[in-house]
């Protein structure tokens, strides 16, 4: 049995802008700062983590951000479900079907490995056309700060609700940054890195995956043979 595990933006959708934007009006609504959100690199990291980064000048510890994050995640999405009539979320080539077929496989479970609080997570993917129950497992980004305590949060979720345990071979993280790749490795899991995010190719290769596809549509073919 195999446990593949997704990142969700740049890995199998693409939302155009609405994160950052429902991020906007939710700092302002719940801490009244922003910071520097126009310019912050989102990729790889947890919402946790992006608000530790943009409040840390006005003395927010990442500790302080961790007690806000139920009432922050309710709030951004109210916000994102107010907006999304504006922006799109497009699924990026050959996710959908692979998600679709792996789900019809015997020898797979199909989790989600996010940065997104779980509630944006849930709407981003809706308006890209996945459906959130064929995931049969997640980690988010309002459970910790550091992404490589989601691949153990995912793991240690899907081997509680199979009964199994999943040697390192048995786990395949898929995403799109460094910070994904990263992530694997704290699980010995099988990092796969696809360039269809923001992060260039050499720096994906410096990671040093064990795959590196230019889309999901070799993974059967390179990884899951």
């Amino acid at each position: 049995m195999k446990l593949i595990l997704f990142d969700i933006d740049g890995t199998l959708l693409i939302s155009r802008g609405i994160g950052r934007e429902a991020k906007r009006r939710a700092m302002l609504e719940c801490f009244g700062e922003v910071g520097d959100l126009d310019n912050h690199v989102f990729g790889g990291k947890t919402d946790w983590q992006i608000l530790a980064d943009l409040l840390r000048p006005y003395g927010k510890t990442s500790a302080d951000i961790g007690r806000e994050m139920a009432r922050y995640e309710r709030v951004i999405a109210r916000h994102m479900r107010e907006i999304k009539g504006s922006y799109r979320a497009d699924a990026l080539p050959h996710a959908m079907e692979l998600v679709k077929n792996l789900r019809d496989r015997a020898d797979a479970i199909v989790g989600l490995v996010s940065g997104n609080t779980s509630m944006t997570a849930d709407i981003k993917l809706e308006m890209a056309g996945f459906k959130r129950d064929w995931f049969a497992v997640g980690a988010f980004g309002n459970e910790a700060a550091e992404r490589d305590k989601l691949t153990r949060l995912a793991l240690e979720r899907a081997e509680n609700n199979t009964g199994s345990s999943f040697d390192g071979d048995d786990v395949i993280v898929i995403g799109d940054t460094v910070a994904d790749i990263d992530a694997a490795r704290a699980i010995e899991a099988v990092a796969v890195a696809v360039c269809t995010g923001y992060t260039a190719r050499e720096q994906l290769r410096a990671g040093q995956p064990d795959f590196l596809l230019d889309d999901l549509s070799s993974f059967f073919a390179s990884v899951m043979v």
